[in-house]
């Protein structure tokens, strides 16, 4: 299986968030699953990177060339996709992935969510998204999706789609990902 993960490039303050990387690239990398992400070697994106590798998973880092050219693109991968642009690197993820999960991080990591969100609504997108909230990190977030539920603005039935969990292992078996360990 093919997990899109979404997350920053920074690590933030507390190490718990890389740890929480760290347990989630454990558990692709030893299941023989795959990881797409951006393609970056810094912050939690290269935590989980470096982590699934370091597991024996694969990993397909999808990077457009302006980030390349900043030198911020993870050398190591089992493959790496340059694309011209950002939309097209969310794009090119989506195509090749079977679930989406975001962990902890800043605009960049909303950005991706709030578009495969809003794909799965308008019916483009059809695979499992998945928050781990670490450390009660998206704890606001999901206040705010409930909110946009109650004022009329979010279907129940879409908001229910978004599945939620503090645990990696928890939140991959709510996603339907198999494990062989």
């Amino acid at each position: 299986m093919n997990l899109c993960v979404f997350c920053g490039s920074s690590s933030g303050h507390n190490g718990v968030y890389s740890d929480a990387a760290n347990d989630l690239a454990k558990l692709i990398g030893e299941n023989n699953h795959a990881l797409v992400y951006g393609g970056g070697n810094i912050g939690l994106m290269g935590v989980l990177a470096d982590g699934v590798l370091l597991n024996g998973g694969k990993v397909t880092g999808v990077i457009p060339e302006f980030l390349v050219q900043k030198e911020v693109a993870h050398k190591n991968l089992t493959s790496l996709e340059v694309v011209s642009s950002m939309h097209e690197r969310k794009q090119r993820m989506a195509d090749i992935s079977d679930a989406f999960i975001a962990l902890p991080g800043g605009w960049g990591t909303l950005d991706e969510l709030a578009e495969i969100l809003t794909w799965h609504q308008l019916g483009l997108v059809k695979k499992p998204i998945g928050l781990l909230n670490t450390n009660s990190y998206f704890d606001f977030l999901i206040r705010q999706i409930e909110l946009m539920v109650t004022e009329g603005f979010l279907p129940k039935e879409t908001r229910n789609k978004l599945q939620v969990h503090k645990n990696p292992k928890e939140l991959l078996t709510m996603l339907g990902v198999d494990f062989v360990k």
